[in-house]
């Protein structure tokens, strides 16, 4: 990828540091135009960014491509919400609530538009992005040999290597044009400590070639440096920092705050109509005009119960020489 204009603690030599603190709705205006191809939901279970994809629904994008190992509920409400075109995931549905509404209904009824859909195995779309972030063609693989998972995937090949023994699967690159990751904290740098697993945010945002950055805290450059090896993201990938406390909600971010259940229950009840799922969207993303009306209808009462109640921390490490 190319680094992003602009300073931090990787900055290259000479490079004007310049903060790249900016509002969500501002990062997406600039980053994501429509027909991107998109990276989200990349830590899998936690820290899914909701706060950024209602912002893409309330912008009106649209053809957009939309990449993931579990698409979980966000996916489902982008792709209800007729800014999807296409969909390259390992897994999609509600979760324990069961199916996603909003899926089947483009698929079957290409309701509200046509989607296009790729399926990947976790590891194949992992391997894709470790591909994209290399800068290599493909990365090889026996996983899928057998399997009908080729026969609508492009991007999977059989074929018989020049060295040791086939036949192998060719796992073509998954290059992306935006990578949305939430983190803990940054700087305005875009300079970020992240914690807990990773799941495949790494490789994701190597693989696009701009990495928006939401931050539950934005912290002074001197708190990053404290801890460089927490810094999974260097300043010099990030093209936007968006400072977005419960910007996850209802997915949960390690060490603030908690999966909401209840309001996956709600959205999956919600979802199970077309009239049921326009109320939902025009109460939570369309009837508000940004993230701050969305909390406002969560309600502080629901958002306190879900703050961590017992704070477990790492033991402290030395740097010193």
């Amino acid at each position: 990828m190319t680094p992003a204009q602009g300073g931090g603690l990787s900055a290259l030599p000479n490079e004007p540091r310049t903060s790249k603190l900016m509002s969500l709705a501002e990062a997406v205006r600039q980053h994501v135009p429509d027909g991107a191809s998109v990276l989200l939901g990349t830590f899998v279970e936690q820290k899914t960014p909701f706060s950024a994809a209602h912002e893409l629904i309330r912008q009106q994008r649209s053809d957009l491509e939309l990449i993931g190992p579990v698409a979980d509920i966000v996916f489902d409400q982008l792709v209800g919400a007729g800014v999807v075109s296409r969909l390259r995931a390992a897994w999609m549905g509600l979760g324990m609530t069961g199916g996603a509404h909003g899926l089947k209904r483009a698929i079957h009824d290409s309701f509200p538009r046509p989607i296009e859909v790729i399926d990947y195995s976790h590891l194949t779309l992992s391997m894709a992005l470790t591909a994209a972030a290399l800068g290599v063609p493909y990365l090889p693989t026996r996983t899928t040999l057998g399997t009908t998972l080729q026969q609508g995937n492009p991007g999977l090949a059989t074929y018989t290597p020049p060295v040791g023994d086939g036949p192998l699967v060719a796992v073509a690159a998954l290059p992306a044009d935006v990578a949305l990751i939430p983190v803990q904290r940054s700087d305005i740098y875009g300079n970020s400590h992240n914690w807990g697993s990773y799941g495949v945010s790494v490789e994701a945002a190597h693989a696009a070639k701009k990495v928006i950055l939401l931050a539950e805290e934005i912290v002074p450059e001197e708190t990053i440096l404290s801890d460089p090896n927490r810094v999974i993201f260097p300043g010099f990938m990030v093209a936007a920092v968006v400072h977005e406390p419960w910007g996850c909600h209802p997915a949960p971010v390690q060490g603030f705050y908690n999966r909401d259940q209840n309001y996956y229950a709600e959205y999956a009840r919600a979802a199970q109509t077309k009239d049921g799922f326009d109320d939902w969207l025009y109460e939570h993303v369309t009837g508000v005009s940004d993230r701050r009306g969305y909390l406002e209808r969560i309600g502080s009462e629901r958002l306190e119960a879900l703050k961590v109640r017992e704070h477990v921390y790492a033991h402290p490490v030395d740097y010193g020489f």
